[in-house]
């Protein structure tokens, strides 16, 4: 094997590396959209991440990856079905495995912005959407030798070409979306919602880092020649810059919030590496610390700004992360670009280049958005008035779980205990199929304590875990100021229901229930009762149960009232 030969294998070999640990992001990327959102839609979140994927990597063979590296104009490459004529004309298997996880990461980067609420029907058709048209279309003006190529604007890994790209995507799905419930207040005040589990969240962070070496690193696609220098500071440049993005946002929550926050700072490091990508490979480790600065800023404000102002609900920070710091960090390339290659070349309007190559950059970023924010307007509009793009309110309040997968939980271990031995159960849960009259849906039972005259009552209403947010409504509505509320586990007379799991029928004998209890005395008992009934019917024997008991006493431990002035404000 002569030095040429051994120096393609050797380039290549480094190209597949990089492929590898880009497409070992979407890992990441599921653990962050799950940590950060409910444990009711897991499932379905790592659904959406798995076909983002398994649909995208076809659908670009077959459309995308021509319409990306064709040349028939500097607007659109062409088309190259099944990609016949791009291995052996410029481009080989290397290119086409390298791009195919690239596009798949602008695809999923949208999943996180719409989660929770999202049909997976129209994930599925609008990530298909942005895998063969989107993605290519811009990706073919910055890498395929389009018309922003021919100005020299750069970006090296995708800070635009990628991350922007699923970053407006994401802030114009969720727009159209909605907010999900309960996010905010009648009067517009955000609420929090945190997601169910900060150590998924982490890991999906740690993950992303280290697979951000290959995302940055591989797209050198070389380490022959000068390509190992490039690739060693494109090492330093994008740890450093998600290093400083991340102690950047530390400070900043523990100044703002009196406490160092947690969710936000794992934010700040994905916005660090994000700012960077696009210009790792020019800028000096002095230039990176400094992008990490403004991506720390940026992501912070950006993030409170789109769910305070814009009143857009982005449920894992995906539009501050991805859309805000991939056109910042494009934009700042223009600024501190001073390598080309391994060589100095100064054109960074900070090192007296002047303004040129920074107008190109933020040109560059304009037209991506453009092309973006319009296009996925289109296709956002298109599927929700025609197979729809958002589930039913029953759906959302359930979680996405159930409803479009079956999964009782993604957690199922934690949440019921499986009985396999016999079928009764499941025979019995068939009848909830049959509507049945409210009393028979939701019975009422009064629990008398001889002797009592207080007035005070404990009404304890069993429910669906889907009826919390009805059953808090109503109870607000009629005055109820108080309520506590626990999840729970059991069954009645449906004696559980019938799930499958592979195929194999799981016989759940402990359903998840939630028990919310009120105390009332100014509020009439009946009132309570038939407020609950409404809220907690659906027709179908399971719907819940209602106690009522007599009260004693009731004491407030701080004031020392008891009665009926214990449960005033």
């Amino acid at each position: 094997m002569d030095i040429n030969n051994l120096a393609a294998c050797v380039d290549a070999g480094w190209t597949l590396v990089g492929a590898a640990l880009v497409f070992f992001m979407q890992a990441g990327f599921a653990m962050v959209e799950t940590g950060f959102t409910r444990a009711k839609n897991a499932g379905n979140i790592i659904m959406k991440n798995l076909m983002d994927f398994s649909l995208g990597t076809p659908i670009f063979w077959i459309l995308g990856f021509g319409i990306m590296f064709g040349t028939a104009s500097p607007f659109f490459g062409g088309f190259d079905f099944f990609t016949d004529g791009a291995v052996g004309a410029g481009h080989d298997w290397t290119t086409l495995i390298f791009q195919t996880v690239f596009c798949a990461t602008a695809a999923t980067i949208v999943s996180g912005s719409m989660a929770e609420r999202t049909k997976f029907s129209a994930y599925c058709a609008y990530s298909m959407v942005i895998s063969a048209v989107i993605y290519p279309v811009s990706g073919h003006w910055i890498w395929g030798g389009g018309w922003l190529a021919e100005m020299g604007f750069h970006d090296f890994a995708g800070s635009t070409a990628v991350h922007m790209v699923g970053g407006v995507a994401a802030l114009v799905g969720a727009s159209i979306l909605g907010p999900r419930i309960g996010k905010y207040t009648k009067d517009g005040k955000a609420r929090a919602i945190p997601g169910h589990s900060l150590t998924l969240g982490a890991l999906g962070c740690f993950i992303l880092w280290f697979c951000w070496f290959g995302f940055n690193g591989g797209s050198t696609v070389a380490l022959s020649g000068d390509g190992a220098e490039v690739a060693s500071r494109v090492f330093v440049t994008t740890n450093l810059a998600a290093a400083v993005a991340t102690v950047t946002v530390m400070i900043i929550t523990w100044v703002r919030y009196k406490k160092p926050d947690v969710s936000m700072t794992l934010n700040g490091s994905l916005a660090g590496l994000v700012a960077i990508t696009a210009g790792c490979d020019v800028v000096t480790p002095a230039g990176s610390a400094i992008i990490g600065i403004c991506a720390g800023f940026a992501v912070v404000f950006g993030i409170e700004f789109v769910d305070q102002k814009l009143k857009i609900d982005d449920p894992v920070g995906a539009v501050g992360v991805h859309c805000i710091n991939g056109a910042l960090g494009t934009i700042l390339t223009g600024l501190f670009a001073y390598y080309d290659g391994a060589e100095v070349n100064p054109i960074g309007a900070l090192y007296g280049g002047g303004f040129h190559f920074f107008g190109i950059q933020v040109l560059g970023v304009a037209a991506v958005i453009a092309w973006v924010a319009v296009a996925m307007t289109i296709v956002f509009l298109i599927i929700k008035h025609t197979m729809g793009l958002r589930v039913s309110r029953e759906e959302e309040l359930m979680g996405l779980d159930k409803p479009e997968h079956g999964l009782a939980s993604a957690y199922a271990d934690f949440m019921s205990i499986p009985q396999v031995l016999g079928t009764k159960a499941g025979e019995a849960a068939a009848k909830e199929a049959v509507p049945v009259p409210l009393n028979q849906a939701i019975p009422v039972s009064r629990i008398s304590t001889e002797g009592s005259s207080s007035g005070i009552h404990k009404v304890s209403i069993v429910g669906k875990q889907s009826r919390i947010e009805a059953l808090k409504e109503a109870m607000e509505e009629i005055g109820v100021t108080g309520m506590t509320v626990t999840n729970v586990a059991g069954f009645g007379q449906q004696k559980g229901a019938a799930e499958y799991y592979r195929g194999a029928k799981v016989e759940a004998t402990l359903l998840p229930k939630i028990k919310a209890e009120v105390i009332v005395t100014a509020v009439p008992v009946e009132t309570v009762v038939e407020a609950a009934k409404k809220a907690l019917y659906t027709g179908h024997i399971g719907d819940g149960k209602i106690f009522i008991y007599d009260v004693v006493d009731v004491v407030k431990v701080r004031t020392g009232e008891t009665g009926y002035d214990a449960l005033q404000d």
